[in-house]
């Protein structure tokens, strides 16, 4: 798998949060994706980043572009040094939340995206990888 762009953005305010909205739509056109897909990464994005900076007290994006043989793709890793996540199961059933949200954020990331990886250590942080396949 060849790296066609990649880039780590911060994620320390609410700011960061809407710059990496922006910069996933922009990948996602250079990787050809129709609006659909688009839609898709760009929503998993945004809720992975703002879990990022609400629990895990920010951290970073990076954001790839990526081929393999003739298909383009985009892999997004969100990383943090926050508490870590105690139940992964947990976190991942629909409904379950530790804020005021709806507790679809990981479970709904999930389902939007190709490609779901999450590790996560109690104390040291949480490292989640999504893709998305044109």
């Amino acid at each position: 798998m060849a790296v066609l762009k990649d880039d780590t953005l911060p994620i320390r305010t609410s700011e960061d949060v809407v710059r990496v909205r922006k910069e996933v739509r922009v990948q996602a056109i250079a990787a050809g994706f129709g609006i659909v897909d688009q839609t898709k990464i760009i929503t998993a994005a945004s809720e992975l980043a703002r879990n990022t900076l609400d629990y895990g007290g920010g951290g970073t994006a990076r954001l790839e572009l990526v081929q393999n043989g003739a298909r383009k793709g985009l892999r997004l890793t969100f990383e943090d040094k926050g508490p870590g996540i105690p139940d992964l199961q947990l976190a991942l059933t629909d409904g379950y939340t530790t804020g005021g949200g709806l507790g679809l954020g990981l479970s709904g990331a999930k389902r939007l995206s190709n490609e779901f990886d999450i590790h996560s250590v109690v104390g040291e942080g949480t490292r989640i990888t999504i893709a998305r396949w044109k």
